[in-house]
């Protein structure tokens, strides 16, 4: 179990370090969807086993179900398979999950832990016939593993020059028979030849507030925390669609209901405490709001450039970009314009506020 741990502490440390710029206060965000340090050990606790717990991404189950069943019938491994999607939709989960199907072992790591071909080499000789290798980020795998990787997943086969110069000589080891898993949160990122060597590819979808709600509920129901199908359903309202995001909210939200309520959290609790760690009922924390009262307030509606924004929040613009902008946009809240950015119609009845004529 401690090397779970310790694996587990790795693929955070890799993936916080990805987050390409983003300042310590945009990844530690309350609404922020990357692995967060003390998510590890409540996602432990609450991550479904089985296909039949694990809520939502019904046709994703429905795919993966006949794969384990038609791979169990013929005793063989199943066919590699690659998750996508945006972070905290249950990539993760959803590999060990089929790993648990499939009553196969599972060996976690991370694109960027692995960075030389020795590591890789390393891991694949440590499988066992059936094994599950699930590596997470895939798309930031080095190019040099990669090229080793190759051979491994199409004839499991392990090539490794010995030697140097002249007296150099390649050695071909034979692998077990495993599946691999990958998961990347930028599909565009993979190459054309690894992506190809995947036998089937699911791309994970934003939950619904419904979906949301049962799984927060569920999750209550772990931690023995007493909630009402409204107060579900309000957490489930402010969670961008995100699991990961809806069990941290409860747990947020469990705490200030212990402190300040009767342990119980209904609809009215729910709305309060996330109210109190600034979440609205769009989802949207402070930063959100500011950005919109920036664009429709203080530059007047008009288009506003990324730099200017960013100066204005005093963040870098890949900040921005990457960490901010992409639910805004999802929400109909802001544009992208030749100008620059603009706020929508929504994003002032949101803020409560007249929009400016048109010229």
């Amino acid at each position: 179990m401690a090397d779970g741990v310790q694996i587990e502490g790795m693929v955070f440390e890799a993936a916080t370090a990805m987050q390409g710029g983003a300042s310590p206060s945009a990844s530690d965000r309350a609404v922020a969807p990357n692995l967060q340090e003390d998510d590890l050990a409540l996602d432990r606790s609450l991550r479904p086993k089985k296909l039949c717990d694990y809520l939502g991404q019904t046709k994703v189950k429905e795919s993966l179900a006949i794969l384990i069943e038609a791979a169990q019938q013929r005793k063989e491994c199943a066919d590699h398979i690659l998750f996508s999607g945006p972070p905290g939709l249950g990539k993760t989960t959803l590999a060990t999950v089929v790993a648990n199907e499939l009553g196969a072992n599972i060996r976690t790591t991370s694109g960027p832990a692995i960075e030389r071909t020795g590591d890789l080499a390393a891991i694949l000789t440590n499988l066992e016939e059936g094994d599950v290798l699930f590596i997470d980020e895939i798309h930031r795998l080095n190019r040099m593993v990669e090229e080793v990787l190759y051979p491994a997943l199409e004839d499991f086969a392990l090539d490794i020059v010995v030697g140097k110069g002249p007296a150099a000589r390649s050695i071909r080891l034979d692998l077990p028979h495993f599946t691999l898993i990958g998961a990347t949160t930028r599909t565009g990122l993979l190459t054309g030849p690894l992506r190809d060597r995947f036998g089937i590819a699911f791309r994970l979808q934003y939950y619904t507030p419904e979906e949301l709600a049962a799984i927060v509920a569920r999750s209550a129901a772990i931690l023995d925390v007493p909630i009402s199908e409204d107060g579900a359903l309000e957490i489930a309202r402010r969670s961008r669609g995100t699991p990961r995001l809806a069990n941290r909210m409860l747990k947020r939200v469990r705490d200030w209901a212990q402190v300040r309520g009767d342990g119980v959290i209904d609809e009215d609790v729910a709305a309060q405490a996330l109210s109190f760690f600034e979440v609205d009922n769009l989802g949207l924390d402070a930063v959100d709001n500011r950005i919109l009262e920036l664009l429709a307030v203080q530059f007047g509606g008009r288009p506003v450039g990324l730099t200017t924004l960013a100066s204005a929040l005093s963040e870098d613009t890949d900040t921005i970009e990457d960490v901010y902008e992409p639910y805004l946009m999802q929400q109909g809240l802001i544009v992208r314009t030749p100008k620059g950015r603009q706020a929508t119609e929504r994003a002032y009845e949101h803020l409560g506020i007249v929009p400016p004529k048109a010229d």
